[in-house]
């Protein structure tokens, strides 16, 4: 089982998006700029990202995209399923006929991993990616003046 491309990029975007909130609308270009992601396969996302309400746009000049929520009230379970990103372990999609046309004697397996990765997927904010994101951040800058200096991070 894998999360596939268009949940994968529709997660970095939303965080992307989220590190810039509150500065104003971010630019799709901008986005697939520093994410190395299509902008096309952005526009896709984003109007579902949209049709969802998890972000809304801005026309015009100095126009893009902005957060419709606040940050922790956004999951990313909830970006995955607005751009119908399925994460199933089960090899029939849920629908039970996995093995000749019958429940496998796994499917129940498959289907509580199912319910324990969304549990997980559902638990995590942009609030958290954003504080870990800028956590990082934070880390890697060394003082000017300081060169050599021992950074020590507290988790």
């Amino acid at each position: 089982m894998r999360l596939t491309t268009k949940g994968r990029f529709a997660v970095t975007a939303m965080l992307d998006l989220a590190l810039r909130h509150g500065k104003g609308p971010v630019t799709l270009a901008g986005i697939s700029e520093r994410q190395d992601i299509s902008l096309s396969y952005l526009e896709q996302l984003f109007g579902k990202l949209r049709r969802h309400h998890l972000v809304d746009s801005v026309r015009g000049p100095g126009g893009g995209y902005t957060l419709a929520k606040a940050l922790d009230a956004v999951s990313v379970a909830d970006i995955i399923r607005a751009v119908d990103e399925p994460v199933d372990a089960t090899q029939c999609g849920g629908k039970e006929n996995c093995h000749e046309e019958h429940r496998c004697m796994t499917h129940d397996l498959w289907a509580n991993l199912n319910v324990k990765i969304y549990e997980y997927l559902d638990s995590v904010t942009l609030a958290e990616l954003v504080a870990k994101q800028q956590n990082k951040q934070n880390i890697a800058k060394v003082p000017e003046g300081r060169v050599g200096a021992k950074v020590v991070a507290t988790f």
